[in-house]
């Protein structure tokens, strides 16, 4: 199977197509000009053709924004400047800024969660699609490459698919726009270093802008415990990211985008454990509530059996020494061509990315506290082409349409070791078995949209479309979706929105195992009394009404929004950690109703700007149809008959903000607060109700501030503090109980940083 992998080779082929591109375009449109201006000096040659090429590049930008429309839609914008405003300003992680946003709710594993759904999200580099990757724990975009931000959810245009509950559309800076360089050095508490760099410029019409960061520290993943300093716990982690770009013409550029996230994380440790039955103690492992570090499953001793298993001989196994390891590598590449002129306008790519995700056992520890030591290695290679286009017909009526294609390679390897046992669960030797395990699957989508924007008259616009998607992979479907939105804008200030989608979601292809569990049958992977049906996941068909209003005052300083939503769908996707690789696995409820309602108010003056969101959500799934032997038989008689509500539920949460510059210095400060994710409810007469509770509330404060120095010989010289968790609040995210979570993670502890960046 194909591997698609980056090289500085392939980087500087790129680079040199690009320049080559420029130069022969430069040579047959300038050459008058050159020969007009050889006796003028270089600055006053120069600066009127830097103008006109901004200019266009200005134009281009906004003729490939009128590409892409949210008439309908609820859109939160954050720019670089509030960015760089908040606490760790652009050495934040991107689901820390996302967290900005109304009803966005934070997980454990850097996750987040947008309006009730578990990762159905879409990321969009300059409104081109990325195609997903395997990775859990990596941040793979980094803020640092961030013009500005868009978070897209409600009911959606019918340009947009595939993953719905959010589209996070990132405007990427550009050498020609954001010119010039930043050298930066942050670090602080869990002993984070993290340097990071910026360059970006002009030559003629070709542009380019690269940015590249590299972090370690010992607070890679979420405690388990809620230590400062959990053990077992660090990480190295490494970002680039290049955007190159040539005008040709007043009506037409081409750029191309490449990326590289490459990250090594340890699997932190609770301490003080023995695997189930040592010394008379249950733990924390599959044989008791709960596990006892990550990458736990519940598959050995399942039935509550409180013995413990043999390896080789050896029995007693300290949780402290444990030594589990994972790495995420993704490598992504975009090459645009757009083309602007008149009354038509037209954007087409072709991407690639390849992500790998590879974890490491700890193959004795493992094997005594989950009854199976896994390695396990899966890839995913992606190739999509993407055309969208917008022709306005006339004053009234915007016509768009577009098309998507990706094609997918995925392979899964896996070497697991496992115990033998008899009918009865009894551990009939202490020598290992090994069973190997190599899949390949291929995943194919077509999606076509087509819509119109019609404004019927002053303030009223419609916008109304019909989107087609089909997949075929594990499983395979098709849907024709109608979408309709409208808007109503008074002079007063007030915004009315509402509309309908209905929407078709394809699985995760990339984390869907290809491998047969039965294999496992009479090893301690599979105990005696095991589900071992494991239907295929599906895709998720939904139909989601949104409405809303926004209201501007005093000369639009303040904004306030009101927003809510309603989601009723059949084949709910959802994703758990199920076994002990820290792979997410996607099922499906049968029915699910999500719904809520979010406030926002942004204000901005002069030097002051502040933010808040709450939000209410409820979140629900009935009948589990897909990789059922994930569950345990009482858990899934129990869905069938109930609704219950999904683990990353957030009833109500809230963020909110204020940066103020005082004399050149700027202070900041978060807060986030949470009613606290959902975990399972055990009755008075034993009876465990699947995700039935929620873990305690939270409010984390988090304290910013900043000083330029201007360096008038060289560049501003900036210089900043932070402490994240001011209040030391100790906080779980994860208890370790409830579907698809085994293992508790507490949010991360009060911490320590300082900073100096240098722009030249």
């Amino acid at each position: 199977m194909a591997r698609f992998s980056f090289s500085a080779a392939t980087l500087c082929v790129a680079a040199s197509f690009l320049s080559i591109i420029s130069t022969a375009n430069a040579d047959q449109t300038d050459s008058t000009a050159a020969d007009a201006d050889s006796s003028a000096t270089g600055s006053s040659a120069a600066g009127p053709q830097l103008k006109e090429i901004e200019v266009t590049a200005q134009r281009l930008n906004d003729a490939r924004s009128s590409i892409e429309t949210q008439t309908g839609a609820s859109t939160y914008t954050i720019d670089s400047q509030a960015i760089a405003a908040m606490p760790g300003g652009d050495n934040a992680q991107l689901n820390q800024v996302l967290l900005q946003a109304p009803d966005v709710v934070q997980d454990s594993f850097g996750q987040i969660h947008v309006r009730g759904d578990h990762n159905d999200l879409q990321y969009r580099l300059n409104g081109i699609i990325l195609p997903e990757g395997i990775s859990v724990f990596s941040q793979t975009l980094s803020p640092w490459l961030i013009s500005s931000l868009k978070l897209i959810t409600g009911a959606l245009p019918a340009e947009y698919g595939l993953r719905t509950a959010g589209i996070i559309d990132l405007s990427t800076n550009s050498g020609l726009l954001q010119p010039g360089g930043e050298i930066s050095l942050y670090g602080g508490s869990h002993s984070t270093y993290q340097p990071s760099a910026e360059y970006g410029g002009s030559d003629g019409q070709f542009t380019y802008y690269a940015t590249a960061d590299y972090k370690q520290d010992n607070l890679g993943i979420e405690s388990p415990d809620g230590s400062s300093n959990p053990l077992h716990d660090h990480t190295t982690q490494a970002h680039a990211f290049s955007y190159l770009e040539n005008i040709l013409d007043p009506a037409n550029r081409v750029s191309l985008i490449l990326g590289l996230s490459d990250d090594e994380f340890q699997i932190p440790n609770q301490v003080g454990l023995q695997p189930p039955g040592i010394g008379g103690i249950t733990g924390l492992g599959p044989c008791g509530t709960g596990t006892g570090f990550y990458g736990s499953s519940t598959s050995a001793c399942q039935g509550g059996d409180n013995h413990a298993l043999t390896a080789n001989g050896q029995y007693a196994f300290l949780s402290n020494d444990l030594n589990e390891h994972q790495h995420e590598l993704a490598e992504y590449a975009i090459a645009t061509w757009q083309h602007s002129e008149g009354a038509f306008n037209v954007q087409t790519s072709l991407s690639a990315r390849f992500t790998s995700l590879h974890f490491v056992p700890d193959w004795t520890g493992d094997l005594l506290y989950n009854g199976i030591a896994q390695d396990a290695f899966k890839d995913d290679t992606a190739i999509g082409w993407q055309t969208d286009a917008a022709y306005k017909i006339n004053a009234a009526h915007t016509l768009r349409t577009g098309l998507y294609f990706q094609h997918d390679d995925s392979r899964s390897d896996t070497a697991s070791q496992v115990l033998p046992i008899d009918a009865a669960g009894t551990q009939t030797s202490d020598v290992p078995l090994t069973v190997i395990d190599t899949g390949t699957q291929v995943q194919q989508i077509e999606s076509v949209y087509l819509q119109d924007e019609w404004k019927i008259f002053s303030p009223l616009t419609l916008n109304y479309g019909l989107r087609f998607d089909r997949y075929s992979a594990y499983s395979s479907g098709s849907q024709t979706s109608p979408r309709v939105n409208a808007v109503w804008q008074f002079d007063s200030g007030t915004t009315l929105h509402g509309g309908y989608s209905r929407y078709f979601t394809p699985p995760p292809f990339e984390l869907i195992a290809s491998g047969t569990f039965t294999q496992f049958a009479g090893t301690t992977a599979v105990p005696p009394g095991s589900e071992t049906k494991d239907s295929p996941p599906i895709a998720e068909r939904a139909n989601y009404y949104d409405f809303g209003v926004q209201q501007t005052l005093f000369d639009k300083e303040l904004t306030l929004g009101v927003d809510s939503f309603y989601e009723q769908s059949q084949n709910l996707i959802d994703e758990g950690q199920f076994g002990a690789p820290i792979i997410l696995t996607p099922f499906n409820y049968r029915y699910g109703l999500i719904k809520g309602i979010e406030f926002s108010a942004n204000f901005a003056i002069q030097n002051f700007s502040a933010y808040l969101n709450s939000a209410w959500q409820s979140a629900h799934g009935k009948g589990v149809e897909s990789a059922q032997f994930n569950f345990t038989q009482p858990e899934l008689n129990y869905i069938a008959g109930n609704y219950i509500a999904l683990d990353h539920e957030g009833r109500v949460s809230a963020s909110g903000g204020v940066s103020y510059m005082w004399l050149g210095t700027r202070f900041s400060i978060d807060d986030l607060f949470g009613t606290g994710l959902r975990q399972d409810l055990t009755l008075p007469d034993g009876f465990v109700i699947p995700n039935g509770d929620h873990t305690p509330s939270y409010d984390q404060i988090n304290l910013g501030v900043s000083h330029a120095f201007d360096l008038a010989s060289t560049g501003p010289l900036t210089v900043r503090f932070d402490v994240i968790n001011a209040a030391d609040k100790i906080y779980q995210i994860r208890s370790g109980t409830g579907i698809g979570v085994f293992a508790p993670q507490y949010g991360p502890r009060r911490g320590f940083f300082g900073g100096v960046s240098w722009k030249f």
